[in-house]
């Protein structure tokens, strides 16, 4: 998108929701609106359809967070970050339901709000990319290179040039120099099939190719010039494996 993102938050905290409204604003983002109940961001995204929503999960009001989600995804197709003081297991699998695209604990800083909004741009710009892309089905994976069909054609990737995987529902993205190309399998299907030496899976959604590893930061590392979310939990399994690879 060449124009700045047009994000909603929903924020029953005033105040908090102002204070959200100008990082956004220096961040070069454009703010829609803020409201304060899920029924008024139902229907708010109706009828102004925004980029993405920042939803804080504990509304007050008849419905919460999560609860307004879905009443949206049952409308629209909107991505949704939530916003939570309270991450615990219980609401936490709740939302995941929801597949969000990320979240933000409270209290949070500013670059966390950022990197968010960027990779939720990011896969919405490369969503749309491969809307418009020929699909590529029934990979052959070798010990230096994976081979997809594409029209008729086998195209060869090196293993080498691999970045990274990236789930999407039933499919999964290979991201590589100068190529990209959807497969028609899950990530856990690939995983199964990639060299193990080479690639962990650090996110549900992302598997990555541990030699183009150029930074590691808290959420996140960086590979490729793009930032690739990190899970918490599988944080510690990257840093060992980056110290004997």
């Amino acid at each position: 998108m060449n124009s700045p993102a047009k994000i909603l938050i929903v924020e029953d905290e005033m105040i908090i929701g102002a204070n959200i409204s100008l990082q956004l604003s220096k961040l070069g983002y454009e703010v829609t609106g803020i409201v304060s109940r899920g029924e008024e961001a139902i229907a708010y995204v109706s009828q102004n359809k925004p980029d993405i929503v920042l939803m804080d999960i504990q509304l007050k009001g008849e419905l919460d967070g999560i609860q307004t989600v879905i009443k949206m995804q049952s409308e629209t197709e909107v991505p949704v970050i939530y916003l939570t003081a309270n991450a615990d297991e219980e609401n936490f699998e709740r939302a995941k339901a929801t597949n969000p695209y990320a979240f933000i604990s409270k209290p949070f800083k500013k670059l966390d709000l950022q990197h968010a909004i960027e990779l939720t741009m990011d896969r919405i710009g490369r969503k749309n990319k491969v809307e418009e892309e020929p699909t590529c089905i029934s990979p052959f994976v070798q010990s230096d290179c994976i081979y997809v069909r594409r029209n008729e054609r086998m195209i060869k990737i090196m293993i080498d040039d691999i970045y990274y995987f990236e789930a999407d529902r039933n499919y999964c993205k290979i991201y590589a120099k100068n190529k990209e190309c959807l497969l028609v399998m899950t990530l856990k299907e690939i995983d199964d099939k990639l060299p193990p030496e080479h690639f962990l899976r650090i996110h549900r959604s992302f598997i990555i190719n541990l030699r183009h590893v150029d930074e590691v930061a808290g959420t996140h590392v960086v590979i490729g010039k793009k930032a690739v979310p990190l899970s918490k939990t599988l944080r510690r399994e990257l840093m060992n494996r980056l110290q004997t690879f």
